[in-house]
């Protein structure tokens, strides 16, 4: 039987083309300094062509340099700073406690949660006559108002986180013998601190964004102060200087909060 013998094929030229190397994504600093650079530019354009008597970044950055040079910016911000990071820190240190009780033991939640949720339909800033009657005019009340705004925000992010914790988990845990301890300590804290974090974050920008209104209560210093004084001049590049200021303040504060975050949940997946 004869055997058909077919000649051996030639390789033709390889088609398949390389691999594209991937593309380089551009850092995000480089995204950041690229708006701040352009919102600049908007900013002076704007004032360039007379929007209601907008000050100019140069008459800003003017105004900002005359009041650090005779110390009036560094006292002003470091007593705004001083409030809001008493007050933020003692919301904060009693909305995880309390969010952790209201999440672990139901009967917690029914006593603390309505008051929860009764002041949080009250703004922070509705409470300063309250507050200025029964503490005062001193720093008790401006600290007062700035800790409610914290712990108010803080305090639902953190019960969230506790109620969101994975069954799977729980169940898994105890029935490799843990006790309720153990659980809360190696499987709900854990799992619950992306939430506490995030409502850190937002209650620092709560504490900031009624620093202003606290700052009314019989104030002689701080950045909300000095902004109230150039209303009454209207001095605009006092305010502006005020306004960059407490942004920038709030800003690195947030970003240590989520270096933070990045640090004690690295074993989240992130995009």
């Amino acid at each position: 039987m004869p055997i058909d013998v077919q000649p051996p094929r030639t390789r033709g030229p390889d088609t398949t083309r390389a691999a594209s190397p991937p593309r380089r994504a551009v850092p995000l600093p480089v995204w950041n300094l690229l708006a701040v650079v352009l919102g600049l530019g908007i900013w002076t354009v704007l004032a360039r062509v007379g929007v209601s008597g907008l000050p100019g970044p140069q008459a800003v950055a003017v105004r900002a340099g005359e009041l650090a040079m005779d110390g009036t910016l560094l006292d002003d911000s470091l007593a705004s700073l001083r409030r809001v990071l008493i007050g933020f820190a003692l919301g904060s240190a009693l909305a995880v406690p309390v969010g952790f009780l209201m999440g672990w033991y139901r009967t917690a939640r029914g006593l603390i949660e309505p008051y929860v949720q009764f002041f949080r339909t009250i703004p922070p800033l509705a409470v300063i006559p309250l507050a200025i009657l029964l503490m005062g005019i001193g720093e008790t009340p401006k600290i007062f108002v700035i800790f409610l705004a914290a712990f108010l925000s803080c305090v639902v992010s953190t019960f969230q986180g506790v109620v969101s914790v994975d069954a799977t988990m729980i169940n898994a845990a105890r029935v490799l013998g843990a006790n309720d301890a153990v659980v809360f300590r190696r499987v709900v804290v854990p799992a619950s601190t992306p939430f506490i974090l995030v409502g850190m974050r937002v209650g620092l920008g709560a504490a900031w964004a009624t620093l202003v209104a606290a700052e009314l209560i019989a104030a002689q210093e701080g950045l909300g102060y000095r902004m109230q004084q150039a209303q009454i001049y209207y001095d605009l590049p006092s305010i502006f200087v005020g306004l960059i200021t407490i942004g920038v303040l709030g800003l690195i504060m947030d970003r240590l909060l989520l270096a933070a975050e990045k640090r004690l949940t690295g074993w989240q997946e992130r995009r």
